[in-house]
């Protein structure tokens, strides 16, 4: 059975890293979270103080680029690769909103976007990966044999952020949930460089009405159809 590039795009919290970590799982392929490197830098960031509510130092960010040494390193009892920023694990550091209120301002800067999309580039060399983010299919994988393109209302998509938030013990309201996700989506798609946009050869998947199990099935098949294909 042939390896293939399967490129993952979407809205923020539209379960890209789920499905994508699913699909690696069965297909025995390579699995990246850009998601995590983007968040990653913008941690980097508010660490170093570059960042904050009311300011953004973007020429000291990439000033300070070459500083960021971003890596996945896989963690057997989890089944997934973990984010390492500096040889230190941020997986949990991460993943909080306050970050989330960051990341994608930190993505619209072309040098942040430069490194990470030639270090994504080079994962992907050797095909077998299953890649999710903003701009695989259009910027990072033009050429991926299956794009996926994820969509759900902002309100599905914020209760289900806000749930996963709340089992962690995040203590966050739904509306700010919500506020953070229409913003997201406003610079995600309003971003003068790779701004996301639905790839010609995509296939448009709304699971605002499907379980994981359901979407999972239904981009199986589609995967299935494509590796068949000589």
């Amino acid at each position: 059975m042939k390896k293939i590039t399967i490129a993952i795009d979407g809205f923020s919290s539209t379960g890209k890293s789920t499905l994508a970590k699913q699909l690696a799982k069965q297909l025995e392929y390579v699995y990246v979270d850009t998601g995590a490197m983007y968040r990653a830098v913008a941690y980097f960031a508010m660490q170093n103080k570059f960042i904050g509510a009311d300011f953004f130092d973007k020429e000291t960010l990439i000033q300070a680029l070459p500083n960021i040494q971003l890596e996945f390193r896989f963690n057997a009892d989890l089944g997934f690769a973990e984010m390492y920023l500096n040889g230190e694990n941020v997986e949990k550091q991460i993943r909080t909103i306050e970050v989330s209120n960051f990341v994608s301002k930190v993505a619209e800067i072309s040098e942040v976007r430069a490194k990470l999309v030639e270090q994504q580039q080079e994962m992907g060399t050797n095909k077998a990966i299953v890649m999710d983010g903003r701009d695989i299919g259009t910027v990072v994988f033009p050429n991926a044999e299956l794009k996926i393109f994820m969509t759900a209302s902002a309100e599905t998509r914020a209760q289900r952020r806000f749930d996963e938030l709340q089992q962690k013990g995040d203590n966050v309201s739904y509306e700010d949930v919500l506020k953070n996700v229409m913003e997201r989506d406003y610079i995600d798609t309003h971003r003068e460089d790779s701004p996301l946009v639905i790839a010609d050869d995509a296939i448009e998947i709304d699971n605002s009405y499907l379980n994981k199990e359901e979407q999972f099935a239904a981009v199986l098949e589609l995967v299935n159809d494509v590796v068949k294909i000589d």
